[in-house]
């Protein structure tokens, strides 16, 4: 486990996911509270739109939430000696090897013990070596593990090979791109900057970061980059064009150009590739070629300088197009209908007026993710939003420890929370939040039943269903599975759809033509997860979706109250699908909402 200084937020959370691990290795019964602790203070840290390191430095690590006075003290122990003695104590007698086989999917912390047991513990690849037992059937003869374990471990080997090289979380490089445009927009000679390429287009993934300046200075501009107090190194600097390497290893490239030109460089180093193609054929039909310079008209014609335009809608309108969002520019035939002028009206951050998927802190006796936050200051938080009514969807109490008796007074109190505090809204008058909801998200098992008895669904209002489990199902299976879990009445948004987990898991298979058509029909809805490791439904799902006319609804998942922040995610997926206000659930008033559940 690397511990260093520099830590990056991805390391810091490995490192208390991993301490969670050695306490559960350890003694699980003694140290519950610590475990849920260290793994909640984990999620918060890889969540955090800026660097842990950063946020030291600043004196604001008390702001994270789940981060106490003494998690803060070790961990300013590691950015000034590099070093924990807590932690280290902490993973003390629990083998290296452990911690590598719990990247693979499906491998908790006593299935990796066990099976780190049967490996020789003197080779540096614990991966690979599983990957050989496997190949070779030695894991079957496991106790405790048979022919489908041993078919899974080696599919989660596999997918781990194929995410190992990961990209930045979408809200990753946005923080750290908006960081340095600030820092460079206050020199006065950066008349105008804009992030490009797939970060400009909002997609789900980054790879390196690239900004564009319009300066008549590009000298000035270039020593100012450079300058970036954050930055580790300086990776090249030339006249017009510079590079520096920030912590996490993440490059920035910066390129300067004349006001004149600055529309033509920022749609061309926007994209994406077949965006630009598709623009490039469309310039060929007029008789002219593009550039980042601008656009000029080919050989053999009249007047053949190029021409230069400072927006990009200039630029298109040359072309005879609507202007076309960035969050569009896929090539997906959004060119055609710019020519005809009838691009979508896409969804606006503003649209929204509720939030669906909210954990709050009310104890529900879960087996996973409680939420952090009190429903009276995520309600407070809500309304400084502008939303008019939201919606508390904590998971499904655990049904280990739990007969459905006990499930369902649980849902009961829950029920019973939830109105008295719409009976506090409706007496203060309060402004803003008019209306919360009481919402579940519910386990789907893998059988396609759910956790909860049917006398505790009289106590919700709706209900999402979700898949946390059995993601290795066939297709035919896991539609059957979804498409039973939806059939019941309450239920009416299928959540996070696609299970996915950026950089880490990928979707589950399903019959997305038998889901949309079930839903049409049965006045199901299905959630954009604005979670940024999520992001689900994803991008080109969303696009299927509004085709047909499906309802989609937006849900941040929030865990506490601070990732209410991260709707703009989810508004951005809505946009690269090409929804409109009226696709989405979330942009109707609360009287129309209420209307809609009881149809």
């Amino acid at each position: 486990m690397k511990i260093s200084k520099e830590m990056t937020n991805k390391e810091a959370s490995d490192l208390l996911r991993n301490v969670a691990a050695a306490y559960l290795i350890k003694n699980e019964k003694k140290n519950k509270f610590k475990i849920i602790a260290y793994s909640r203070a984990a999620d918060a840290i890889e969540h955090l739109g800026s660097e842990l390191k950063d946020l030291w430095d600043e004196g604001k690590m008390d702001q994270i939430p789940g981060i106490g006075i003494s998690m803060q003290k070790h961990f300013g122990e590691i950015f000034n000696t590099g070093k924990s003695k807590h932690f280290k104590s902490i993973l003390k007698g629990v083998p290296e090897q452990v911690f590598e086989l719990m990247k693979l999917n499906g491998v908790g912390p006593r299935t990796a013990e066990k099976l780190v047991n049967e490996l020789d513990t003197k080779k540096t690849d614990p991966i690979s070596q599983l990957m050989d037992f496997a190949q070779k059937g030695k894991i079957q003869t496991i106790p405790g593990f048979g022919v489908g374990s041993e078919e899974e471990i080696k599919q989660s080997i596999l997918d781990f090979r194929k995410m190992k090289d990961t990209r930045m979380l979408l809200s990753k490089a946005e923080s750290v791109a908006n960081e340095l445009v600030e820092w460079m927009r206050e020199l006065k000679e950066c008349r105008f900057i804009e992030p490009l390429g797939s970060l400009r287009r909002k997609a789900a993934t980054i790879g390196d970061i690239d900004i564009a300046v319009a300066t008549n200075s590009p000298q000035k501009v270039i020593a100012r980059f450079v300058d970036f107090p954050k930055k580790m190194r300086v990776l090249e600097q030339g006249e017009k064009k510079a590079a520096i390497l920030l912590s996490g290893n993440i490059q920035v490239d910066l390129m300067t150009i004349k006001s004149s030109s600055y529309g033509s460089l920022l749609q061309h180093f926007t994209g994406s590739k077949h965006h630009n193609i598709a623009l490039r054929e469309r310039a060929h039909t007029l008789g002219l070629s593009l550039s980042e310079y601008g656009i000029r008209k080919v050989a053999g014609k009249k007047n053949g300088g190029i021409k230069t335009f400072e927006t990009e809608e200039k630029f298109y309108k040359y072309l005879g197009l609507s202007y076309i969002p960035p969050e569009m520019r896929e090539g997906a035939g959004e060119i055609e209908l710019a020519k005809s002028g009838k691009l979508p009206n896409l969804v606006e951050l503003g649209d929204i007026k509720s939030d669906f998927h909210i954990h709050s802190d009310f104890n529900v006796e879960t087996s996973h993710d409680y939420g952090e936050s009190s429903m009276e200051v995520i309600v407070k938080r809500a309304s400084e939003k502008g939303y008019e009514y939201i919606a508390f969807s904590e998971h499904n109490p655990s049904m280990s420890g739990h007969n459905k008796k006990q499930i369902v007074e649980i849902l009961k109190r829950k029920c019973e929370a939830v109105e008295e505090f719409n009976s506090s809204i409706s007496k203060n008058n309060r402004i803003g939040v008019k209306r919360v909801f009481n919402s579940l998200e519910i386990d789907i098992l893998p059988d396609g039943r759910l956790p909860v008895a049917e006398d505790g669904f009289k106590y919700l209002d709706f209900a999402l269903v979700s898949i946390h489990s059995s993601f290795r199902l066939s297709r035919n299976e896991m539609t059957k599975r979804v498409l039973s879990a939806l059939s019941w009445p309450k239920v009416k948004i299928f959540a996070h759809p696609s299970a996915r987990k950026l950089n880490y898991r990928e979707g589950v298979e399903l019959n997305w033509e038998r889901i949309f058509e079930f839903c049409l029909r049965n006045n199901k809805w299905i959630e954009i997860n604005a979670d940024p490791s999520r992001l689900d439904l994803p991008d080109f799902m969303v696009r299927d979706a509004v085709k047909r006319g499906v309802l989609l609804t937006l849900g941040t998942d929030s865990h506490n109250v601070n990732s209410l922040e991260n709707m703009k995610y989810g508004v951005y997926v809505a946009q690269r699908g090409w929804a409109e206000k009226k696709n989405i659930v979330n942009t109707r008033t609360l009287k129309e909402f209420e209307k809609m559940l009881e149809s």
